[in-house]
C-alpha cells in the first residue's frame, strides 16, 4: 500500500470517528436544550457521517490497481463519492432551512433549556473538528485527494455554525432572545448549500474529463518547453480522475536521431513530469520536428 493511500485511509477513518462521536454527543445535547440550532449541527453530523463511511469506501475502492475491467485504475470512485456528499450535504440544508424558517414564523417559539450543557458540547465539538481539519489539510496536501479534500472543506464550514450554535444558547441563556437560534440555523443552511455547490461542482468536472486547473496545465507546459531535445509540443491534454492527474502529450525530436536516442529523451521528460506532478499517468507520443501531418490524421486543436 503506498504512502499516499495510508495517508487518505486515516483520514477517512479519523473523519468517520469524529462524526460518529459527534453525534453521540449533539444528540444528547438536543434532548438536552431543544435548540434548533443544535439540531441542525447534529443534522449536520450525521450526514458528516454517512458520507465519511462512503468516502472512507471510495478512497480504499479507489486505491485499487488497475485491472483488465479498469486499465485506468479506479479513481473516478472518489468523484462518484463527492458527488454523493454534496447531494446528501444539499438535502441536510433544505431540511434545516425548512424547519428554521418555520420555526420563525410560529406564534409560540420552542422555548429552550439547559443552555449550559449544550454550550459545553458544542465547545467539545469544536475542538474536536478543528484537529480533524487540521490532519485532513495536511493529507490533502500531500495526496490531492478530492474525497479528503472535499470533506476538509465540509468539516471546516461546521466550525461556525457551531460557533453560532454556542451564541444562540448564550443569548437564550442570557436575554431571552430564542429566535436567535433559527437564525443562525438559517445561516448554517445557507453555507452548507454553498459548500455542497462548490463539492458538486469539482467532483462533476473530474466525471466530465475537465482538464486539470490551469496552474497545473501552466506548470506542466514550462517543463516541456525547457527540456533538451525537445523542439515543440502539441495536443497537450490533461485530466483528473480523483486525486490522479493524467497527462497526454506529443513531443517533437529530432528525426535523425536514433530510436534509443529520442527513447532516452521522452523518458527523462516522463520521469520529470513525475516528479513534478507524483502519482500521475503520463503518456508521451514522439513525433519528428518538422513532419507533415498525413491527411487522414485528426486535425490538431
Amino acid at each position: 500500500m503506498s504512502e499516499h493511500t495510508r495517508l487518505n485511509l486515516s483520514a477517512g477513518i479519523a473523519s468517520a470517528l469524529v462524526a460518529l462521536t459527534l453525534v453521540a454527543l449533539k444528540l444528547w445535547a438536543l434532548g438536552e436544550t431543544h435548540a434548533l440550532s443544535v439540531a441542525a449541527s447534529l443534522a449536520d453530523s450525521a450526514m458528516d457521517l454517512m458520507v465519511s463511511l462512503g468516502g472512507l469506501a471510495a478512497i480504499a475502492y479507489a486505491a485499487r490497481p488497475p485491472d483488465d475491467d479498469h486499465a485506468y485504475g479506479h479513481t473516478a470512485a472518489e468523484d462518484l463519492a463527492a458527488l454523493g456528499q454534496s447531494l446528501f450535504i444539499l438535502v441536510s440544508a433544505a431540511a434545516i432551512g425548512g424547519a428554521a424558517a418555520l420555526r420563525l414564523a410560529s406564534d409560540a417559539p420552542q422555548p429552550l433549556m439547559n443552555q449550559g450543557r449544550g454550550m459545553v458540547v458544542m465547545a467539545v465539538s469544536i475542538g474536536l473538528t478543528l484537529a480533524l481539519v487540521i490532519w485532513q489539510q495536511i493529507v490533502a496536501r500531500r495526496t490531492g485527494s478530492r474525497v479528503v479534500k472535499a470533506d476538509s472543506l465540509h468539516y471546516l464550514g461546521d466550525l461556525l455554525p457551531n460557533i453560532g450554535a454556542i451564541f444562540a444558547l448564550w443569548a437564550s441563556r442570557n436575554f431571552g432572545l430564542a429566535a436567535i437560534d433559527s437564525v443562525v440555523a438559517l445561516g448554517a443552511a445557507a453555507m452548507l448549500a454553498v459548500g455542497a455547490a462548490g463539492i458538486f461542482k469539482g467532483a462533476w468536472d473530474a466525471l466530465m474529463d475537465k482538464s486539470a486547473p490551469e496552474e497545473t496545465v501552466r506548470a506542466i507546459e514550462a517543463i516541456l518547453r525547457d527540456w533538451p531535445g525537445v523542439h515543440g509540443y502539441h495536443d497537450l491534454k490533461t485530466r483528473m480522475s480523483g486525486s490522479k492527474l493524467f497527462i497526454t502529450v506529443h513531443v517533437e525530436l529530432d528525426g535523425q536521431k536514433t530510436l534509443d536516442e529520442t527513447h532516452a529523451i521522452a523518458a527523462a521528460l516522463r520521469r520529470a513530469l513525475l516528479r513534478a506532478h507524483p502519482g500521475s499517468d503520463v503518456m508521451i507520443h514522439q513525433d519528428p520536428v518538422g513532419v507533415t501531418p498525413h491527411p487522414d490524421d485528426p486535425s490538431r486543436p
